[in-house]
């Protein structure tokens, strides 16, 4: 699956590490894909060849699923090289239940970067599909030969995941390949995403269908599957339908439209006790400015105090509960709301410091931009 800003919201929750400085996690649904992999290989691999024994068969199914979650990890990077040599800048690569998602910044700005970045991906599995091949035929072993075994699977596996990739099924990379050739067709992006996500929405329905009808025929579980991946992808694309929408509602639209510019502003070394009776609560605010010496330092919301024992509100500061202003994304006034909305959705904030100069001007938050998308549709009728 190539870039990620239209999939539902799969951030990582396990760090591993980085690679070409892009962050690589892991989602917890991950783990229920892979114990499913390592039990149906280790099945597979015992009704087949029984005569290898429980240890080799299951630390074949172990080495074997490895190598596959590999195989998912280099096809996203793929994506995400070619993302970064055109200046989109990549936050992470996730690896989930249903494989793998790049968190991509920012929208590709031509159909051409669009069709390499989605295409590129499916190229690359198909790529490690043929060396796997490749190389069980240079070893030349007999099929019931551990490594020959695990090199075929590996084959047909990516190969199988560079042609599923291929549907035509937006935000699948085929869908996104759609993308882009109506996009270099018509020039309008707009237009492209909503074909290619009613296209996708079409696909993911036909899943749902397959999976129930194969569930009723005796599949089981495998039928639920399908029908499951066909509902994540359905909500994908529903998803990319709606962003049009609301990039049209934004559309010409900037922060300083729709910021608060009367933001409260607290002293740092208000104890939290205080801050709740006299601020909080009085007020109603979400969210308040911690100034020191005159300085802005950070924020404070609701979120914060709860993480907070009640019992030891009256020995804790806000300086020691804040968000520093230096780990805060900021927009500026004369931003987009669009964009604003987005870094909202990216790094899964409520508010945004609305900063000029060095100087806060503002305050954004999420609250403010849907009541004026809700007015925005009241007076469209």
């Amino acid at each position: 699956m190539g870039g990620s800003k239209e999939v539902p919201d799969l951030r990582s929750q396990i760090k591993l590490g980085r690679i070409f400085g892009i962050e690589i996690g892991l989602h917890y649904s991950w783990f229920l894909i892979a114990l499913l992999i390592v039990f149906s290989l280790s099945s597979e691999f015992h009704s087949s060849n029984p005569q290898w024994g429980d240890g080799v068969i299951l630390s074949l199914a172990v080495a074997t699923a490895i190598l596959f979650f590999v195989s998912l990890l280099l096809h996203e990077l793929a994506h995400s090289i070619v993302a970064t040599s055109n200046g989109l800048p990549v936050k992470e690569i996730t690896l989930f239940a249903l494989g793998g998602v790049s968190q991509i910044e920012k929208n590709p700005t031509s159909a051409r970067l669009e069709f390499w970045m989605a295409f590129v991906g499916p190229l690359t599995s198909a790529a490690i599909g043929g060396i796997c091949l490749l190389a069980a035929r240079a070893v030349g072993g007999a099929p019931s030969d551990p490594w020959m075994a695990m090199l075929l699977w590996l084959g047909y596996i990516n190969l199988s995941l560079a042609a599923f990739n291929l549907i035509p099924g937006y935000p699948l990379d085929g869908g996104r390949v759609l993308r882009a050739i109506i996009w270099w067709k018509t020039g309008d992006a707009d237009r492209s995403t909503r074909a290619a996500a009613k296209a996708g929405q079409a696909v993911a329905l036909a899943f749902i269908a397959f999976g129930i009808f194969r569930f009723f025929g005796g599949a089981g579980v495998g039928g639920l599957w399908i029908a499951f991946v066909g509902w994540f992808l359905l909500q994908a694309a529903r998803e990319s339908y709606v962003q049009v929408g609301l990039a049209h509602a934004l559309e010409g639209a900037r922060v300083a439209d729709v910021m608060t510019r009367d933001c409260p502003m607290v002293d740092g070394w208000l104890n939290l006790q205080n801050f709740v009776e006299q601020e909080l609560l009085r007020t109603g605010r979400r969210c308040f400015v911690v100034v020191e010496k005159g300085e802005l330092t950070g924020l404070v919301t609701p979120h914060e105090i709860k993480q907070i024992d009640r019992a030891k509100w009256p020995f804790m500061t806000l300086h020691d509960v804040m968000r520093p202003i230096r780990d805060l994304r900021s927009v500026a006034p004369d931003a987009s709301l669009k964009s604003a909305l987005e870094l909202m959705s990216r790094d899964d904030v409520n508010q945004l410091p609305v900063i000029s100069n060095g100087h806060l001007e503002g305050m954004l938050s999420r609250a403010q931009l849907l009541t004026y998308l809700q007015t925005h549709a009241d007076l469209r009728g």
